[in-house]
């Protein structure tokens, strides 16, 4: 039957994605197939996509990436299986076709030599058509024809004959054996990809730190987000599927372009410089409306008007460009960073310790104000000065804006939408940013009714978020409720909606309640 020639397909596909995947596990350097080929998904996304994954599937589109490739791939090779049924030898080369798009999404890694490539290619492809073979021929023997004068004892029902057992058990336990060893040649390769740091890292030097956080600063309020945000819940979005594991003891900072006197720092050399610490919220440009790609923490760090004083940046330099080792690049003012309401900086620590690698270790920008796509590079490698115009970072041309200043925004972070409530005094609360202005003020709306100003917790600093509650008289019925804020300028948030393309998402976070 054509299913059973599917079914060879899929687990023979499945055994080369998993030979490929325990590899990358085993052998520190090589590459998994699916990370290569998804990096480069990635790398050639169309306008829009970043947007639609992360609507889609929030802090979870790489995993939804990771998941879409290999069906994609099972879902060819299930076609491959149904082509070797009657021409062998195309399907033979669909699958040297894949082995080729394996072998140039590999070889585009940077840490991968050719060599390597090819040879997880080949593995991937041989594994696959070994598997194809073997399969085939057990069902090509459940297809021929009984012997003559037993037609009818092979129609009759009764037991599976013994070929068909087979091919059933083959196929079966290929599948297995690919969903186990591919599961654990992931776990290996996460396990050589961390996101948090080994205890070898140096620890951050003594330097200047700033006041411990009052008591008014926060608020006893049900379910509210946290004054400052633990490093392993902090939102992560970026364009690694693996998180890149940065030598400390090799990596290097270098400062290029416009500039009098080019400079490079190792690790040790930048911790020697005057580091001092701040509270900053930053912010993911696809955030939308009331979302959680937002983050309020402390961060250690050298300032960046130091480093480029030193470096003499040259008149005409209205761009800084920060280079990842990864090469993804970012662009803001030079004349924003150089503000003197401003600390940019090159951070090292968060929340009071080195930085953890997903988080960007062994150094970062912080740029108060504006939207990670345009300033906070991970893992930072360089910083280039240029011109506006002779440079687009790495999501610019993907029809995001150049400029890209964080919004005055709100969330409500109880009750949840939805919610079902007791009738009388119910709190609600939650958090509003607007960095570097501040928040002045946050107000409520219940079904559309008079805003009401909502009690604020004292803002760390301006380039913060701060914590808001308000209790409300709840009364029995359905209930929709609203919150806008007013930054530190005095512009209201607005309520005009907006998707977070091309420089973030506006409008006011509403919920719908039941209350009896």
């Amino acid at each position: 039957m054509w299913i059973a020639w599917a079914l060879a397909g899929v687990a023979a596909g499945a055994a080369g994605i998993a030979a490929s995947e325990l590899a990358a596990g085993l052998l520190p350097g090589f590459p998994s197939l699916v990370i290569a080929v998804g990096t480069q998904v990635i790398a050639l996304q169309p306008p829009g996509a970043k947007d639609f994954m992360v609507t889609l599937f929030g802090t979870n589109d790489k995993l939804a990436l990771n998941v879409f490739i290999v069906a994609v791939a099972l879902i060819v090779a299930a076609g491959v299986g149904l082509l070797a049924r009657r021409h062998g030898g195309a399907a033979t080369m669909v699958i040297v076709g894949f082995g080729i798009v394996g072998f140039a999404a590999a070889a585009e890694e940077s840490d991968v030599t050719v060599s390597v490539a090819l040879a997880s290619a080949l593995l991937a492809a041989g594994v696959a058509y070994g598997a194809l073979s073997a399969l085939i021929t057990l069902a090509r023997l459940d297809e021929q024809p009984p012997a003559l004068g037993r037609t009818a004892a092979r129609s009759a029902p009764g037991p599976i004959p013994w070929t068909r057992r087979r091919f059933l058990i083959g196929s079966g336990g290929l599948l297995g054996a690919a969903a186990i060893g591919g599961g654990i040649g992931r776990l290996l390769l996460d396990r050589q990809h961390p996101a948090q740091a080994p205890g070898s890292v140096p620890a951050i030097p003594t330097h200047q730190t700033v006041a411990a956080l009052a008591a008014d600063q926060s608020l006893d309020a049900p379910d509210i987000s946290p004054l400052v945000t633990p490093a392993a819940t902090f939102y992560r979005t970026d364009t690694e599927l693996l998180i890149p594991q940065v030598d400390a003891s090799t990596w290097q900072l270098s400062v290029t372009g416009m500039v009098d006197h080019p400079l490079t720092f190792t690790y040790a050399q930048l911790l020697t410089m005057p580091l001092f610490d701040q509270y900053v919220t930053i912010a993911c440009v696809s955030n939308e409306v009331g979302g959680d790609l937002v983050g309020n923490a402390l961060w250690t760090g050298v300032h960046l008007k130091s480093v480029l004083a030193q470096a003499g940046v040259q008149t005409g330099a209205t761009q800084i460009v920060g280079k990842s080792t990864d090469g993804f690049t970012v662009g803001f003012p030079t004349s924003w960073a150089m503000d003197p309401s401003r600390e940019p900086m090159i951070a090292v620590g968060m929340n009071g310790a080195p930085l953890p690698p997903v988080h960007g270790y062994p150094a970062r920008l912080i740029v108060p104000g504006l939207y990670g796509y345009v300033s906070a590079t991970k893992w930072l490698a360089e910083i280039n000065l240029t011109t506006r115009e002779a440079f687009d970072g790495y999501w610019v041309p993907l029809g995001w804006a150049k400029d890209g200043p964080i919004l005055t925004q709100s969330r409500i972070d109880h009750p949840q939408d939805g919610a079902d409530l007791a009738a009388g005094p119910v709190v609600i609360d939650g958090i509003a940013w607007a960095p570097d202005r501040g928040i002045q003020g946050v107000e409520i709306s219940v079904d559309g009714g008079a805003w009401q100003p909502a009690q604020l917790a004292r803002a760390i600093s301006k380039t913060t978020w701060v914590q808001w509650m308000l209790t409300w008289q709840a009364a029995a019925g359905q209930h929709v409720i609203e919150v806008r804020a007013t930054d530190g300028t005095g512009t209201v948030q607005t309520a005009d909606e907006t998707p977070p393309a091309p420089d973030g998402a506006r409008g006011h976070m509403r919920i719908s309640v039941t209350v009896s």
